[in-house]
């Protein structure tokens, strides 16, 4: 899911008089290709946009939490790749980023974990190499679906960031509260990023400047429509913020507003992700069972040790998997430190020899 109520962030503060970047960065900084993957459905074809970065090594595939896209990966991807021999695929959902496919409604857990497996048999065919599945919030969740399905059979390790069923099915209760104090519309892109950068959404600015564009698009509105300009007043708030809004940032906001023309391009949410709430359950109901229950390595990467619930806590001491906490992020946590994340996957591949650090990196 988005930032949403697991992420315990608290507004950035921002230096005085520090004027920050906002201009969105684009894919091709970070990743080496990108692609649409078409995949036989039922009802036709269907469409994955895919973004890759190496040549040798085991794969990592990559998947993105409610809402986001592949390039919430394309910070975290840059980094990895410097740390060792691995190749990345980073993929678009099924409704989300630049992905089409004819079925926008079916957002269900079984349905997306097929899509998965039918990107990797339309990339490598009957062949696969060794693949490692990463997946975030929502994305966690379905790589644990895919591999417990065994969509993917040359899968050798599985990674979930920010996800266990216990704190995700308490935090379904305030998620539409959550989605509903977002933005509808932002003034440009550039706003959208310095949202997401200055509600906590996202911690890093980086990060943000690149994945933004994926979760949002352009459309035409009225200036003075008044939705955009709620929008645009709302934008730099958090949404657990009371009212906390200083003299100067209401002028400025004011003068944001100010309707200079009859139409401008407006930009929203890719994802209305309060539709999708008939298959967040699905998501996250059994998940912990089934992830102790994959055979291969894995590893739990949490942003705070107050997520794990009682079967990952029984399973943790057990030793059925590794895990490691990442102070000091928020939910996103691969986007608020890929350095970190990069770090303790590396260090995981490489403690199960699926791969080796690149020559000359110090680990």
């Amino acid at each position: 899911m988005p930032g949403g109520p697991q992420s315990g962030g608290s507004k950035m503060k921002m230096g005085p008089g520090r004027k920050r970047d906002f201009t969105p960065l684009s894919w091709s900084q970070y990743f080496e290709t990108m692609e649409d993957v078409e995949v036989e459905n039922e009802n036709g074809k269907d469409v994955f946009r895919i973004y890759c970065s190496g040549a040798h090594g085991p794969v990592l595939l990559l998947l993105h939490g409610g809402g986001h896209s592949a390039l919430s990966w394309a910070v975290f991807t840059a980094v990895i790749c410097s740390r060792i021999e691995c190749r990345v695929v980073a993929m678009d959902l099924r409704a989300h980023g630049d992905s089409k496919v004819k079925n926008l409604d079916d957002l269900s857990a079984d349905t997306m974990a097929k899509d998965v497996g039918k990107v990797v048999e339309s990339l490598y065919g009957d062949n696969p190499p060794p693949i490692m599945i990463i997946g975030h919030s929502m994305g966690g969740a379905i790589a644990v679906h895919t591999a417990s399905a065994n969509h993917v059979p040359s899968l050798i390790g599985l990674c979930v960031i920010d996800v266990v069923e216990g704190t995700a099915m308490d935090a379904l209760n305030s998620m539409q509260n959550f989605l509903r104090s977002r933005p509808k519309t932002f003034k440009s892109l550039e706003n959208a990023i310095e949202w997401s950068v200055k509600s906590g959404q996202i911690r890093n600015i980086e990060s943000a400047r690149v994945s933004m564009g994926g979760q949002v698009k352009k459309c035409e509105e009225t200036s003075s429509s008044p939705s955009v300009s709620r929008s645009i007043g709302e934008g730099i708030i958090e949404e657990d913020e009371e009212e906390e809004a200083t003299e100067e940032s209401s002028k400025k906001r004011m003068k944001e507003d100010d309707p200079e023309v009859k139409k401008e391009s407006v930009f929203t949410w890719r994802v209305e992700l309060s539709k999708t709430e008939k298959y967040w359950e699905g998501w996250f109901r059994g998940l912990s069972a089934l992830f102790l229950t994959c055979s291969v390595p894995k590893l739990l990467l949490l942003a705070g040790v107050d997520r794990l619930d009682k079967d990952l806590t029984i399973g943790q001491m057990q030793g059925k998997f590794q895990m490691q906490v990442l102070p000091q992020c928020g939910h996103a946590v691969h986007e608020d430190a890929p350095e970190k994340v990069a770090d303790a996957l590396a260090t995981f591949m490489v403690r199960h020899k699926f791969t080796e650090f690149k020559e000359g990196f110090l680990c």
